[in-house]
């Protein structure tokens, strides 16, 4: 049977190239809110991060009405950490949007996320948005946007996809830009025409399969899928059984069914196949499991997940100020919220390690793993971590590592900087090509390269230059490189940071906190321009004495500290550092507190390298 009244589609882009505004604009268009009803931006970016930082981190199911086909909409993450978010939710649908930015053209996680769609024979509908920009370069991105396909190996039928150009934020598309568009109607009737509809067994014996987990309070665990084969019916009895794990096999039954209708979630009695459907009642429900009829039970196949490249330490916290700001600060605590992660969370990965205190995570990159370090931070969670390292793999007997494909979008005068660091990184020019009055260059250069370089690359294009990268594959070893060319500043003793020891240490570099800050022996307090660790006393106070000078009641003025985020504060992690993570102070400390000691494990250190 052929589901002509349902279309399953996702929208793949590259990071802010406007997917969720234009998930908006159709929400808008297909009356699937009140007239009177006060709507937010970006609706869909329903998380405080991701409203904060304004990025799609989850993917997400949304539905709209038009010409008597429900067309459900999955708004996927544009960033390359959360990439496992699309590969995921490919088994829902049956095509995907396209979305490309007018000016920027297609970028790296664009050919990521086409790949995945081509790969799996998905119908592609190019959608070619903010052409309302004045940079846009309609003709010549449109002849990119072909190149890519052809470079990925297209089919016939997907080379000739049509192209939609839309303003997201205007909320129109046109087939024909000599006619300016007044609504979103060419592109719902172009989803209606172009995307076929799934060929839907309803006689079969049920089979669902699970691509997304949501958690409620109340009904636990939540399972997000669509209907392979068959009818699935509110508390109907299943056997839960998994494609990579075949002896898996438990029985359950559904206790509540829904379907997504606009943004709520609408209690059902049964769906049919091609639904994308909610469940509750199977608490031991994950990603990747296959719901099926207890009369047949036979597990769909799921996407393979691209393996994580980067990982981390989580371990309890030990520093002098641990326990005071934290609500969940024990091993037991720490390792049930990790594994939790992992259910949600499909391209993360957990492994205990040799120390009982102490987690081994692993995840796409630094974002990534820094999005989860945020969110645990917020529910109360006090817990340290390491430096980011990359994760090495043995190729043939060769130690490999992985590499990034860096595209960087520059001012011509900020080019000369780009090419040093990327030398020092040892970094490979691919392409460089003129956009304008800027620069677009092209790297392939290892992902440890990439640690710490955001900062640096900010500041040497004064804050006008972009960069993406997105994970292009492992190659032997390329050497060592330094990571970080500057020490710190590391407080001397315990107690509270006064004025007069700030003063006379900013002079040493630069300053991360300010008067009236909690210090303690080995905790790092700011930034040495030289290449080694320096020791300071910010607790020290003047000397009191009975004699005057004319300067002595001069005040003495501190320069403003650096304020550290999360990310700046992961970049600027030492080997030898830790970073303290509390629901209410992020500080940076050395693994080994006493000076002495640090001094005499850094001469033993020496020694062997010697």
């Amino acid at each position: 049977m052929i589901r002509n009244d349902l279309r399953n589609v996702a929208i793949i882009a590259h990071v802010d190239h406007g997917k969720t505004t234009l998930v908006d604009a159709m929400l808008k268009q297909s009356n699937t809110f009140r007239d009177n009803q006060s709507v937010e931006d970006r609706v869909m970016d329903s998380g405080d991060l991701e409203r904060e930082r304004g990025i799609t981190i989850l993917a997400k199911n949304t539905s709209v009405h038009y010409g008597g086909v429900k067309i459900n909409v999955v708004d996927t993450p544009g960033h390359a950490d959360f990439s496992g978010e699309v590969e995921r939710v490919m088994m829902m649908v049956n095509g995907v949007l396209v979305l490309v930015d007018a000016a920027e053209g297609p970028m790296p996680q664009t050919r990521f996320v086409v790949q995945k769609a081509l790969e799996m024979g998905h119908r592609l509908i190019i959608v070619v948005n903010k052409i309302d920009r004045p940079d846009a370069r309609l003709a010549e991105v449109q002849d990119e946007i072909l190149e890519l396909l052809l470079e990925l190996d297209a089919s016939d039928d997907q080379l000739l996809s049509p192209v939609v150009w839309c303003s997201g934020r205007d909320g129109t598309a046109t087939l024909d830009l000599n006619v300016p568009g007044k609504d979103l109607t060419p592109l719902f009737e172009t989803i209606l025409n172009h995307i076929k509809p799934m060929e839907a067994d309803e006689e079969g014996p049920a089979q669902l399969l699970v691509s997304s987990i949501d958690y409620n309070e109340y009904v636990g665990r939540i399972g997000v899928g669509r209907i392979e084969r068959g009818i699935i019916n509110q508390g109907q009895g299943v056997v839960v059984t998994n494609y990579n794990n075949i002896h898996l096999k438990t029985a359950g039954k559904l206790v509540n069914l829904y379907q997504i209708e606009g943004l709520q979630r609408v209690a059902c009695e049964s769906a049919k196949a091609g639904d994308i459907v909610c469940f509750s009642g199977l608490e031991k429900i994950n990603i990747g499991d296959t719901v099926c009829s207890p009369d047949c039970v036979e597990a769909h196949k799921f996407v393979k997940i691209t393996e994580p490249t980067v990982e981390m330490t989580f371990s309890v916290n030990d520093s002098p100020f641990a326990g005071k700001d934290g609500k969940w600060v024990t091993t037991r605590h720490l390792r049930d919220r990790l594994f939790k992660e992992l259910l949600r969370d499909v391209s993360l990965r957990v492994e205990e390690t040799d120390s009982a205190d102490s987690y081994r995570v692993c995840g796409r990159g630094e974002m990534h793993l820094s999005i989860l370090i945020e969110n645990m931070r917020r529910e109360g969670y006090e817990f340290q971590v390491s430096t980011p390292r990359v994760m090495y793999k043995e190729i043939d007997g060769v130690r490999c590592e992985p590499m990034e494909k860096l595209m960087v979008d520059v001012p011509e005068d900020a080019t000369g900087s780009v090419f040093q660091s990327m030398g020092n990184r040892k970094g490979e020019l691919l392409h460089m090509t003129a956009v304008g009055s800027r620069t677009r260059l092209e790297f392939i250069v290892p992902a440890r390269g990439l640690f710490g370089y955001k900062s640096k690359f900010l500041t040497s294009t004064k804050g006008e230059g972009v960069m993406n990268s997105v994970f292009f594959e492992y190659q032997p070893y390329k050497g060592e490189f330094s990571r970080r060319d500057t020490g710190s500043l590391v407080a001397f003793e315990t107690g509270e940071a006064v004025t007069y020891g700030l003063y006379n240490a900013q002079g040493r570099g630069t300053l991360f906190i300010g008067a009236g800050t909690p210090v303690y022996e080995g905790m790092v307090i700011g930034e040495s321009p030289k290449n080694e660790d320096l020791n300071v006393n910010v607790c020290k106070t003047k000397h009191l004495t009975n004699t005057r000078s004319s300067s002595s009641d001069e005040a003495l003025r501190l320069i403003t500290p650096k304020k550290m985020s999360l990310e700046e504060c992961l970049e600027f992690l030492g080997d030898d550092e830790l970073l303290e993570i509390t629901p209410k102070n992020i500080r940076i400390r050395k693994r080994i507190l006493n000076s002495e000691l640090r001094a005499k494990a850094r001469a033993r250190e020496k020694k062997g390298n010697e």
